[in-house]
C-alpha cells in the first residue's frame, strides 16, 4: 500500500530565519546527500537541509573533501531537491571552484541555484572568501558562512580537530564571521569552536550561528544525517549525538537477506507473479516450436 501524499508546505524562507533567532526558536538544519534522506528529514520537519561537500567522505568514499567536484555535487543537490518540499536547501561551494576569482565564484554558485534548485550556497572562511561571498550575494544568490574548523582546509589547521582554544585564535574566528556576515551572509555555521566563543559570536553578530559542536548558546544546530543516525561505521566525532543505530540494523536485514537466499527460504510463492494454466501451456508450445 502507497505512502499517502505529503501535504505541501509553505517554504522556509530567509525572513524565516532571523525572526526565529529573534523570537529564541532555535533553528534545527541537517546535512542529507539524497533523495530517500531528503524526504526523510522532510517529513521530520527540519529547517535546513544542506548537501554538504563532506558527502566526500560519507557516500563518495574520498579521504577528505577536497576531491569532490561541482558535476559530482550538483547530482546528489538535484536528488535532495527532488525530496524536499519545506527546508531550505543549502549547497556546499566545493574546494577549488571559488577561490580563484569573484567570477569563477559567481559562476559555480549560479550553477547550483540554476541546475541544482539549491536556495542558497555556503562556501568557507573568511578573508578572501568573505569577498567572494559579497560578490555572490551582489548577484542575488544567498550565502552561508562557515568558520572554525573549515574542512577544506583542515591540513592547514593541523588536521580535523577544535580551533579557537587559544585567544588570538578565537578573536580571528569571530573577525571572519563579521567579515562574512559584513560581505551579506544570512548565517553562519561555526564548527569546533569552544562554547563561550560560539556565544560571543552570537552575540556579536545579528545573522544566526548554527553550531556544530559549539555549544546551545547559539540560534540552531546542524548534524550530518548518517552521524545522528548511526549509519557510519567509525566512531563519531565528539560533537554527534546518536539518535539511531541504522548501520546494526542494515546488516541485520541484510545478514538475513542471504541466510534466506542460501537456505532456500527466499523467495516464496507470495514473492513471485503468478501465469495462468492456459498461458504457461501456451508459452511451453512456443518454445518447443522454437
Amino acid at each position: 500500500m502507497s505512502a499517502p501524499p505529503r501535504t505541501r508546505a509553505a517554504q522556509v524562507r530567509l525572513t524565516d530565519l532571523a525572526a526565529w533567532k529573534a523570537e529564541g526558536r532555535p533553528i534545527v538544519m541537517i546535512t542529507a546527500y539524497d533523495h530517500p534522506s531528503a524526504e526523510v528529514v522532510d517529513g521530520a520537519g527540519v529547517d535546513i537541509v544542506l548537501v554538504g561537500d563532506s558527502a566526500a567522505n560519507v557516500v563518495l568514499g574520498y579521504d577528505s573533501t577536497v576531491p569532490v567536484t561541482t558535476d559530482e555535487l550538483l547530482v546528489l543537490v538535484r536528488a535532495v531537491r527532488r525530496g524536499l518540499q519545506r527546508p531550505l536547501l543549502v549547497a556546499d561551494l566545493p574546494f577549488g571552484s571559488y577561490e580563484v576569482s569573484d567570477e569563477q565564484a559567481v559562476a559555480t554558485a549560479v550553477r547550483f541555484v540554476k541546475e541544482g534548485g539549491a536556495s542558497a550556497v555556503k562556501l568557507e572562511r573568511g578573508g578572501t572568501s568573505a569577498r567572494r561571498a559579497a560578490a555572490i550575494v551582489a548577484a542575488g544568490i544567498p550565502v552561508m558562512g562557515h568558520v572554525g574548523l573549515t574542512p577544506q582546509t583542515a591540513t592547514a589547521l593541523g588536521g580535523y580537530r577544535a580551533q579557537g582554544r587559544q585567544g588570538a585564535q578565537a578573536a580571528d574566528i569571530v573577525t571572519q564571521a563579521l567579515d562574512l556576515q559584513d560581505a551579506g551572509c544570512f548565517a553562519i555555521v561555526a564548527e569546533a569552536v569552544p562554547a563561550p566563543v560560539a556565544a560571543h559570536m552570537q552575540e556579536l553578530l545579528d545573522v544566526p550561528v548554527i553550531g556544530i559542536g559549539a555549544g546551545a548558546d547559539v540560534a540552531g544546530q546542524v548534524l550530518v544525517l548518517h552521524d545522528l543516525a548511526g549509519m557510519l561505521g567509525e566512531k563519531p566525532p565528539k560533537f554527534v549525538q546518536r539518535y539511531g543505530h541504522l548501520r546494526e540494523s542494515l546488516c541485520r536485514a541484510v545478514t538475513a537477506y542471504a541466510d534466506e537466499v542460501r537456505t532456500h527460504r527466499f523467495p516464496t510463492e507470495a514473492h513471485t507473479y503468478p501465469i495462468s494454466d492456459e498461458e504457461l501451456a501456451a508459452f511451453r508450445e512456443l518454445v518447443r516450436s522454437k
